[in-house]
């Protein structure tokens, strides 16, 4: 492809190559830069990529895209060669999300979840192929691909997408992380339907203030043809003055063009009725919990948003399933005891499954958790006074410590827990802390196994050391 096609869109500051070269490909790692490539250096956090802009010449890269001129080689300059790799990205592998129908979902809880449902939604009212990009996975249709982070960086969204059109999909359903908003990962990328679920604290150590993490957020909905707003989250009101496009509002309280009436929540699933421009439509999720009723809404409304009838719609609800690590319930044959695992890493996560258990636990509740290393260290006492809050037993342990010092980390930790007021143990392996909470277990007793969810690995220092705590629970059982 030649240069001037690849720099379509991206409005340089100053050109100096020749637009007419034909270009190999496009990379922002001088270690991989094959001869006739596009290297694009990127300011990151770590380093910056104009120091490796000599080596990637070196290596036969045939122009650069940069933020500062180099010495020498051809260069076009770019006021955020971040923006600069996602369109330039997106025309090199001509724009495959413009050929398909993109759903995109925001916010700090309930993502995965909204966008397994969604995704099975259309695949049952459309028959459609379905791509899915997120958290736990990457998915095209049936084929499950390996995923490192939320969102990928610009260059691999734009290859993972048009793999997608290429394999025939027709739809894409993907979690839209507050990081992918603000580094461009999504820039070029028009939403179809644009879906909000809510906004809790998290990622303060990269945003620093919950102003600037909804403004990130918020701008999902000036790249979307459609929005579905959660209207009972305390800052709604902020996404949508920032929304560019029109809206469908959902509410389980009321007021909202999507309103769910006649709550009625099971220990094995949720129900509700959904009323939408004068239609009323039964609808069951089977995944317990209060916030269950949420993530059903945020896929009604999506589905409302393309089309979809109400009816049809719910239908297609009641046969999906849930999504591991999200309040899973783990096979405990011949005990009298629950084990559940869930992806509550956040303060609000950690409420909400601490709360769901307690609408059905008979026994007592079992908190079991950590805070991870190397992010936001202000949730950590308050995920402390959550757990002796909504807990009747409270296990303090690791979780993804990274580079930190584990028991530093659950310090922090407990400060936020009251002297006497929770039943309260430390055990800074994960491992035994799990064992110990079965072993401690009583009749009718629900162990909530928080913050690792789908991870089957334990990140200590700079490795990942396998740990499935499914696998754990199994072993102990087993008496291993």
């Amino acid at each position: 492809m030649k240069l001037q096609a690849i720099l379509q869109g991206l409005e340089p500051l100053e050109v100096h190559a020749d637009l007419s070269r034909e270009i190999t490909g496009i990379c922002y790692d001088s270690r991989a830069v094959k001869p006739g490539n596009l290297f694009v250096a990127i300011c990151g956090y770590d380093t910056d990529g104009h120091k490796y802009i000599p080596m990637a010449l070196e290596k036969g890269a045939a122009c650069v895209l940069c933020e500062k001129a180099p010495a020498e080689g051809e260069y076009v300059l770019l006021s955020d060669t971040r923006r600069g790799l996602a369109l330039a990205g997106a025309n090199w592998y001509g724009n495959p999300a413009g050929e398909m129908t993109m759903i995109g979902i925001t916010g700090t809880n309930g993502k995965t979840t909204t966008t397994y449902l969604v995704k099975h939604i259309l695949e049952d009212c459309l028959g459609a192929k379905v791509g899915l990009v997120g958290t736990i996975q990457n998915m095209i249709g049936d084929e499950v691909l390996h995923t490192e982070r939320t969102t990928p960086e610009s260059l691999e969204l734009q290859a993972l997408f048009r793999h997608m059109a290429d394999a025939g999909c027709t739809h894409v359903v993907m979690e839209v992380s507050s990081h992918a908003l603000s580094l461009h990962r999504v820039d070029g990328v028009t939403f179809d339907v644009g879906v909000f679920t809510n906004l809790t604290q998290d990622h303060l150590d990269f945003h620093k203030t919950m102003e600037e993490y909804c403004r990130a957020k918020a701008m999902l909905f000036a790249r979307s043809k459609v929005g579905a707003v959660n209207v009972d989250d305390p800052w709604a009101k902020e996404i949508l003055a920032h929304a560019t496009c029109p809206v469908i509002t959902y509410s389980a309280k009321g007021q909202a063009a999507l309103e769910a009436t006649d709550i009625r929540l099971e220990p094995h699933h949720v129900a509700f009725t959904a009323h939408y421009q004068g239609t009323e439509t039964a609808c069951t999720l089977g995944i317990p919990g209060a916030f269950s009723v949420y993530n059903a809404l945020s896929a009604l409304s999506a589905a409302l948003a393309l089309g979809i009838a109400p009816e049809k719609a719910a239908a297609s609800l009641a046969t999906a399933r849930g999504v591991k690590g999200r309040a899973e319930v783990v096979p405990t044959p011949g005990k009298d005891y629950t084990v559940l695992i869930d992806y509550s890493h956040t303060p609000d996560s950690l409420e909400n499954i601490l709360k769901t258990v307690r609408e059905f636990a008979r026994g007592r509740v079992i908190a079991v958790f950590g805070c991870g290393g190397d992010r936001d260290p202000i949730k950590r006492p308050i995920m402390g006074k959550i757990a002796a809050d909504l807990a009747d037993l409270v296990v303090v342990t690791s979780d993804n410590p990274r580079t930190e010092d584990p028991m530093a980390i659950i310090d922090q930790i407990l400060v936020g827990i009251p002297k006497d007021q929770t039943p309260t143990t430390v055990i800074e392996n994960r491992r035994q802390a799990i064992r110990w909470a079965m072993d401690n277990a009583r009749a009718g007793d629900v162990i909530v196994l928080a913050g690792k969810g789908h991870e089957t690995y334990q990140e200590i220092g700079h490795e990942k050391f396998h740990l499935d705590e499914r696998e754990e629970v199994a072993a102990h059982l087993m008496g291993n």
